[in-house]
């Protein structure tokens, strides 16, 4: 197995945030958990006004500020182009499912002193809460896997290539995405052809046709597109696009394939944000149940 690359974050710009879970956390705090179950939308929050959108970005940490500046400088067509080249050939290695959490599990996030909870307990407390809620096996999987992608800081890629809200490059960036006067650095921003509502897409074209800013979920749902069902796959790729998901933007790129699908997408959301929780689950009792699981749908091996 590839030995991991540790991200020597001290006076590293691509660095910014103190671990992971400092984006994770900030997502919580921009869309908190609702205190009663209220009548869901398509899209959440939809209605969110403009001025709560202000409020949030000036009460933002400082260092979750600076990670979405250096996300919104310099996540470009060409750079998606080219992660896309450099990672989807999918021959960096070639483990077992369970051996890439392992993998993963060498991220330590030695700056937060706030968790003591392994990458594998942050996913296995997931897919525990969606399994006891009685959903397929393929959704329990996909709580299971979605994280998985952030083995890419593992191969050294900053942390604004691995986390951080998902949107469409090539075409114009929404004024809903969190930190949108950012984009101003974004070489694109210069692009005439990248500064319509649809640029280089067609109106209609489905989100399969359309580049999407680089990161763990982009990268996880090619190594598991051949293995899993088109509902986990849609939540492996886009569920970290809160400017569609949560605010019903890009509507005029979907066809109406992302449209049944992306309720699949809202149904996995609460489980992604609202299931941490400082209890560790018992990895070693669990893992039976999940290499049964994992079998079922993956073969010994597959590449990443």
């Amino acid at each position: 197995m590839i030995s991991p690359q540790k991200p020597n974050k001290e006076n590293d710009e691509n660095q910014p945030l103190e671990d992971l879970h400092e984006w994770e956390d900030d997502l919580l705090r921009r869309y908190p958990e609702p205190t009663e179950d209220p009548v869901r939308s398509k899209f959440t929050d939809a209605d969110k006004k403009e001025e709560e959108f202000r409020d949030y970005e000036a009460d933002t940490r400082d260092t979750v500020r600076e990670f979405y500046r250096l996300n919104h400088r310099y996540q470009t067509v060409d750079f998606v182009r080219q992660k896309r080249d450099e990672y989807l050939s999918l021959k960096r290695e070639r483990m077992s499912l369970w051996d890439g959490l392992e993998f993963l599990n060498t991220l330590v996030d030695d700056s937060d002193p706030d968790t003591d909870l392994s990458q594998i307990q942050h996913l296995l407390q997931t897919s525990e809460a969606i399994r006891a809620d009685g959903h397929p096996r393929w959704f329990v999987l996909a709580g299971l896997v979605h994280d998985l992608g952030k083995v890419l800081c593992l191969w050294n890629e900053p942390q604004w290539a691995v986390v951080g809200d998902t949107f469409p490059v090539g075409c114009r960036f929404s004024d809903k995405i969190v930190f949108a006067k950012f984009f101003a650095d974004n070489p694109d921003s210069s692009v005439a052809e990248y500064q319509t509502e649809l640029g280089i897409y067609e109106k209609g074209c489905g989100l399969d046709q359309v580049l999407m800013s680089w990161g763990h979920d982009e990268y996880i749902y090619h190594v598991t597109k051949d293995y899993l069902p088109l509902e986990a796959l849609y939540m492996l790729r886009y569920h970290s696009f809160y400017p569609a998901h949560r605010e019903g933007e890009y509507d005029y790129l979907m066809n109406d394939q992302d449209r049944e699908y992306f309720r699949w997408v809202n149904a996995f959301n609460p489980y992604d944000l609202y299931t941490k929780s400082s209890e560790p689950p018992n990895v070693a009792e669990l893992r039976p149940y999940y290499d049964d699981l994992i079998a079922e749908f993956f073969p010994s091996e597959i590449d990443f």
